[in-house]
């Protein structure tokens, strides 16, 4: 919050924010309270890049232009991949088993 000195002969100053014209006391601290919010800026930019990993089709963050749907891709690649192997290995097993049970 800074303070705009009017009429320093007179101890007036202005706060631009609220337009406020007040007579300059010496017994009143007043803290700036820009480098804070600065920092809640960031805070609320990584709340909303955390909320945002949880859906596969929101950017993130730190991430490159135009890959928003890699999260969705690679799932649907990786259970594919998985859902493959999986089905062959329970077929080969079935073939096994009736293989042995000389049901073919």
């Amino acid at each position: 919050m800074s303070m705009v000195h009017v009429a320093p002969e007179a101890h007036l100053v202005l706060d631009p924010l609220s337009s406020l014209l007040a007579e300059e006391r010496e017994d009143i601290i007043s803290y700036s309270m820009d480098p804070i919010m600065a920092q809640l800026d960031e805070l609320d930019r990584i709340a909303d890049d955390l909320v945002n990993s949880l859906s596969p089709d929101k950017p993130l963050l730190n991430s490159f232009p135009g890959r928003e749907k890699t999260a969705q891709s690679a799932g649907f690649y990786g259970n594919a991949f998985y859902g493959i192997v999986i089905g062959l290995g329970v077929a080969g097993l079935l073939l096994l088993v009736m293989d042995a049970l000389g049901v073919m």
